[in-house]
């Protein structure tokens, strides 16, 4: 297939990186890319999503794969998964014979073996040096339900409608579920026998990178996870700390210890990013100085500082994050060039195994297995962001009142600019049309 005309099919089908990020997957197609890789690495504790799907649909997402290598021209399509996935493994081998470029590069069990810096390191051993994307070392990462959903495009001509989602923590019955998109967080979790707990709070995404929501919040192309904890859980307190208080506690009780530095894994790739040396600007006020808040443009927010390195409970990763946005409100961009050290001979002995970090979490009675679950789930509201991706947000083609058939556009991709469209879950009638969202309600009086 031509690379321009699989663009036009990924786009028109509302396809972008389901892994959480959002870039539309069409942007990424790119012929300078000799290798490209799967990133099934999924090393957020608790996931089990896309090792599962990977075991499941094998067949279309190798597939998927082989035909995405064809069109950029690519010489290699690497498998990244960890050997612990033995069951994806197998599924994966079993279909390879017919896709001579795809291959598996087994990848160790830590955390964040998915950042894209790290994992093109560990499967090709390339080095992206701080500031660049993968395309700089002629590689580009893809996510494992992307290429599912690419498959589907390619031969079913289905659009994006749904999005696999794991429901775990303090729930009846975990489950990793097709949702519809538009659909609420509470219908899942009443879907998986309701939360075992009064209150729970809702953490949607992962422990270490997503964020505190609640029961009202919508399932997006980027949702990967709703995970039920109780309030006084660690990972609820660590994600609610305000950015003010984080900063007082900083003044008071940062130490120096360099423990989030040493283990920082952008900074043992040699990129210029050091919590510590941020933490003691900000908890000394020393602001001439602006390297260590240009430094913050390297930051991956992998969360693993706060979340694990920092003995005093401090917030590196939340401030470094704050801070960050402010430079980009007022402005200012990354450095052209920044400072690059190479990979540091100390990596590997300080990287952190997703086990330990389960423990120290306090996640593990919820470290279970996860049954995947096929089901027809219905809906009677679905609430569609316009804004589910990198880019501009899609354009509602729609009008109140209007019905519309399941997979039916809704929202086309905006002209001339990054985006995608996006298709109806299931037939209904539009109730409500506004710049925000798009809401559905099933049946047709």
């Amino acid at each position: 297939m031509q690379l321009e005309a699989l663009a036009k099919i990924l786009r028109e089908n509302g396809i972008v990186g389901a892994g959480g990020a959002g870039f539309p997957a069409y942007a990424k197609l790119d012929a300078r890319a000799d290798t490209i890789i799967l990133n099934c690495a999924e090393c957020e504790p608790l996931f089990k999503v896309h090792r599962q799907m990977l075991e499941q649909f094998a067949y279309e997402i190798v597939c998927a794969f082989s035909t995405v290598a064809d069109a950029v021209g690519a010489e290699r399509a690497i498998i990244g998964l960890k050997p612990s996935y033995k069951g994806a493994a197998d599924a994966v081998m079993a279909v390879s014979e017919a896709f001579p470029k795809v291959s598996i590069s087994y990848l160790p069990e830590i955390y964040p073996a998915g950042d894209e810096v790290i994992l093109t390191y560990e499967t090709t051993g390339r080095s992206i040096k701080a500031g660049n994307l993968p395309i700089s070392v002629g590689v580009t990462v893809f996510n494992v339900e992307t290429m599912l959903n690419i498959y589907r495009a390619l031969n079913e001509k289905a659009a994006v409608t749904h999005k696999y989602v794991m429901v775990a923590g303090e729930v009846a019955e975990p489950k990793i579920l097709k949702a519809p998109i538009g659909i609420s967080f509470k219908e899942l979790v009443d879907l998986c026998g309701g939360s075992l707990i009064k209150d729970p709070s809702y953490l949607i995404g992962g422990p270490m990178t997503g964020t505190i929501g609640t029961a009202h919040g919508f399932v997006t192309k980027t949702t990967n996870a709703v995970i039920l904890l109780p309030q006084d859980h660690y990972i609820v307190q660590r994600k609610t700390v305000k950015a003010n208080i984080g900063i007082k506690r900083a003044m008071s009780a940062c130490c120096s210890c360099r423990m989030c530095t040493d283990l920082c894994p952008r900074n043992l790739m040699g990129h210029p990013i050091d919590p510590q040396g941020f933490m003691h600007s900000i908890s000394q006020n020393k602001v001439l100085d602006s390297t260590p808040f240009l430094n913050t443009f390297s930051c991956s927010q992998c969360g693993l500082c706060e979340m694990y390195s920092c003995m005093q409970g401090l917030s590196p990763a939340t401030l470094i994050g704050e801070y960050r946005a402010g430079l980009r409100a007022k402005g200012i961009t990354p450095p052209k060039e920044p400072a690059y050290s190479g990979v540091s001979d100390k990596r590997d002995y300080r990287t952190v195994p997703v086990s330990r970090l389960v423990r120290r979490l306090g996640l593990s009675k919820y470290n279970i297995e996860i049954p995947f679950k096929e089901m027809d789930i219905k809906s009677k509201r679905l609430r569609i962001l316009l804004s589910q991706n990198i880019g501009a947000p899609s354009e509602a083609i729609v009008k109140k009142g209007e019905m519309v058939e399941q997979g039916q556009m809704i929202a086309a991709a905006p002209e001339g600019k990054l985006g995608v469209a996006i298709h109806s879950p299931m037939a209904g009638k539009i109730a409500e049309v506004t710049s925000k969202f798009i809401m559905i309600e099933k049946g047709r009086n």
